[in-house]
């Protein structure tokens, strides 16, 4: 193993930091249960770089940019049967480490990472078939790909009288297949021998609990609690919990303005990015729907606005009164408004009360003319209404 120029590996073997545990999955519209086998400390090799296609590489490098550098290991049990299932296994996983800060979860960057088993078997046998170990893959999608192919590749294999080799294989992701990379060592092939220099690590009881009480709320309870602490729904709730800071930044806003929550999750989304970047605040976010609930702003304005804070870093309503955003509310002062455009169109006017609905459109439009805009339309279309009768 060239990424791994001192020839030998430290890794837990015989006592793992945990064995046993399980991770509850959403599959087909119901919760599957996946057993963890163990999770271990390792260090982490380094990485070999190809030039061109792994198969026909002219040359590999080395990186050892990684080498050495800890890691840990966790080992699932062969629950699941199909490449969604997997996929979800991942995303699951993923979202519980990224919650605890164990890791920012970077797929791409090498930060989480994961090699998959593939066996298949006819149908009826207990015995799993012999396995492939799948590497480089660098997102889930690729990992659900990975998965997809070869399971069709080994049971086209098997099907046309093959057997399936014991073997490692690298996802080509531009061509969309696996590559045999190298076969499998067996088990007599690793020798473990203990290291001197390191001493046992002892999780004990008293420690396990003291890290209990450091727990967040993780993804999967916070869906529950804030579809019905909110009354959102379920979708949008995860959307929100796929990150820890953007539910936490959703509910300091819901704080701020209690409004309709909904409306304010949907806000919280469509400035994730600013939201994660820590360029906005909750209070920006509550002004923005507040403002547009009670129609001191429109939609249009508010949006403008929220992208002249992220420009000026100027707060909302600073922004609202020195743009003149503010929307004609009071239904008193666009009486002017309608009586001089309703005065303007005589014809449109009996139009109107003979029958051609549609024309309420172009009032409105008139109205918004005469206030360069600021206008609220549902307001001007009540007093439209009202002024020109049923």
């Amino acid at each position: 193993y060239p990424d791994l120029p001192k020839a030998y590996q430290i890794s837990q073997y015989e006592l793992p930091i945990a064995l046993g545990g399980h991770i509850d999955i959403e599959v087909d519209g119901g919760t599957k249960r996946v057993g963890i086998t163990r999770i271990h400390m390792e260090e982490d090799a380094g990485k070999l770089v190809h030039e061109g296609e792994f198969a026909g590489a002219q040359a590999s490098l080395a990186d050892l940019n990684r080498c050495s550098v800890p890691l840990m290991e966790i080992v699932s049990e062969p629950d699941m049967r199909t490449p969604e299932e997997g996929g979800a296994y991942l995303r699951r996983l993923h979202d519980i480490l990224v919650y605890l800060d164990v890791c920012d979860g970077n797929m791409e960057e090498g930060s989480f990472r994961c090699d998959a088993n593939v066996s298949v078997r006819p149908v009826g046998q207990a015995a799993f078939g012999t396995k492939a170990e799948l590497k480089n893959m660098n997102s889930f999608r690729n990992v659900e790909k990975a998965l997809e192919y070869e399971i069709r590749r080994q049971v086209e294999l098997i099907e046309d009288g093959g057997e399936v080799a014991q073997e490692t294989r690298l996802w080509d992701a531009n061509a969309g297949v696996t590559v045999s990379m190298r076969r499998k060592e067996e088990a007599h092939d690793y020798r473990y021998f203990p290291d001197p220099d390191l001493l046992p690590l002892i999780v004990d009881d008293a420690w396990v609990e003291a890290l209990r009480g450091t727990i967040p709320e993780m993804p999967a309870e916070k869906i529950a609690r804030l579809g019905a602490q909110y009354g959102i729904p379920r979708y949008d709730a995860g959307i929100l919990a796929s990150s820890r800071a953007l539910a936490d930044f959703f509910e300091a806003s819901a704080a701020i303005y209690g409004g309709n929550p909904k409306t304010t999750a949907n806000e919280c989304v469509h400035w994730k990015d600013a939201v994660l970047a820590g360029t906005l605040s909750p209070g920006t976010i509550a002004h923005a729907v507040e403002d547009r609930e009670r129609g001191t702003v429109s939609a249009t304005a508010s949006k403008k606005l929220v992208e002249l804070v992220l420009s000026t870093g100027k707060p909302f309503r600073t922004l609202r009164d020195e743009q003149g955003l503010t929307q004609l509310s009071d239904a008193s002062a666009l009486d002017l408004l309608v009586d001089k455009v309703l005065a303007a169109s005589p014809k449109e006017v009996e139009g109107y009360r003979t029958g051609k609905a549609g024309l309420l459109s172009f009032f409105v439009g008139q109205v918004m003319k005469e206030s360069r805009g600021k206008a609220n339309p549902k307001v001007v279309q009540e007093v439209l209404r009202k002024r020109l009768g049923p």
